[in-house]
């Protein structure tokens, strides 16, 4: 993977989850040029107007029993068909804005051709946070340890 990953996204982001079910039959190869040129023409059209960054990810199967509450499943139904389309924003406003060129309609249409279903949620930015690098993650856990004995 090469690029720029995205760096001080505000607390006041906005993020826009695109949930695509792909087609049976349909795979990621089929679809990755079409995320890619939706995604280069989102970057170029509006990296001015609201659109601070985002990232795609596909759903490999995977489920974690340790933070799954739903069940004992062992591989997600949509493994290899769930594709999320994260971005963040400056406002929902703006990111409707985006939608609306004849440019990024022509490219969300081929997409969604190959799509079972889409949709799209907005939800406020809680919290984000990178990894401490090693020594600081020792003197917090030092911190923590001599300071808080509920945590």
């Amino acid at each position: 993977m090469y690029g720029n990953y995205i760096v001080d996204v505000p607390d006041d982001a906005v993020v826009n989850i695109n949930y695509v079910v792909l087609k049976e039959g349909v795979t990621v190869d089929d679809v990755s040029e079409k995320i890619a040129y939706l995604c280069e023409h989102v970057k170029t059209y509006h990296s001015d107007t609201g659109f601070y960054g985002g990232f795609v990810a596909l759903n490999t199967g995977g489920v974690s029993l340790e933070g799954s509450t739903v069940g004992q499943t062992t591989e997600h139904p949509l493994k290899n068909r769930e594709v999320l389309i994260i971005t963040f924003w400056r406002s929902m406003e703006d990111h409707e804005e985006s939608h609306r060129s004849e440019g990024f309609n022509k490219l969300f249409k081929e997409l969604t051709s190959l799509a079972e279903s889409t949709h799209e949620i907005m939800y406020q930015m809680l919290w984000q946070g990178k990894a401490y690098d090693p020594e600081m993650a020792k003197k917090a856990r030092e911190a923590k340890e001599s300071h808080c004995s509920s945590c």
